[in-house]
């Protein structure tokens, strides 16, 4: 089983028994901030942007990754992937990693900002994910809602989890979180603040989960 808490913008602490994963830690231009530090074995940095890399809100003692490559650590394989925060293959807004995690015989992929359509090379890198941790309020350089909607199509994960869309703590200049749902043409749930996916969970139909931000 693993346990992902969501700390806003495109922050989660992802806890399993290989150990425990914190990605884009948010800085305070967000509208998040941790209330205390949490401890990380491994923190993920998808790109050189301030407001996801809050590394004084997080205990020291941590490995970092922040660019493409193939890690194993903890027990825990990594698998980095070239993408761009913009459609203009990062002249406007730079470079973005893209992170599949394999914990728990799952397979999680975090997509940091990711703002174009998926590549081939892309969709097959992101072949068989379990659960997909995908901005979801548009906004500069950023994939749409309407463009989410259509990678989700594309991956067919077994569960969505939205990240940096508007809520009433932070993201305010995202669109919410209702209009991927519409896209994706289902009702949108409550929001959970706890998170926990076992893969014998995994049915037929895909798993849309909106997340409670709580630093």
């Amino acid at each position: 089983m693993a346990d992902f808490r969501w700390y806003g913008h495109n922050g989660f602490r992802i806890r399993s028994k290989e150990g425990t994963i914190i990605t884009d830690p948010p800085g305070r231009s967000t509208g998040y901030a941790f209330s205390s530090k949490p401890s990380a074995d491994i923190v993920t940095v998808s790109h050189d942007h301030a407001e996801h890399k809050n590394f004084k809100g997080i205990k020291d003692d941590f490995a970092l990754i922040d660019g493409p490559g193939e890690y194993e650590i903890h027990d825990i394989f990594i698998h980095g992937f070239r993408s761009y925060h913009d459609n203009n293959k990062g002249a406007d807004h730079g470079y973005n990693t893209i992170f599949v995690f394999e914990i728990e015989g799952m397979r999680v992929a975090h997509l940091g900002d990711l703002g174009h359509p998926l590549t081939p090379e892309l969709t097959d890198a992101l072949d068989n994910i379990d659960v997909l941790l995908i901005p979801a309020g548009g906004g500069e350089g950023i994939i749409t809602p309407e463009q989410a909607a259509k990678i989700i199509g594309t991956i067919e994960p077994n569960v969505v989890i939205p990240m940096q869309f508007a809520t009433d703590k932070g993201d305010t200049n995202r669109a919410p979180v209702d209009e991927l749902a519409t896209h994706l043409g289902i009702d949108l749930p409550d929001a959970v603040d706890k998170i926990a996916i076992r893969s014998t969970d995994f049915g037929e139909a895909m798993t849309f989960i909106v997340p409670s931000p709580s630093a």
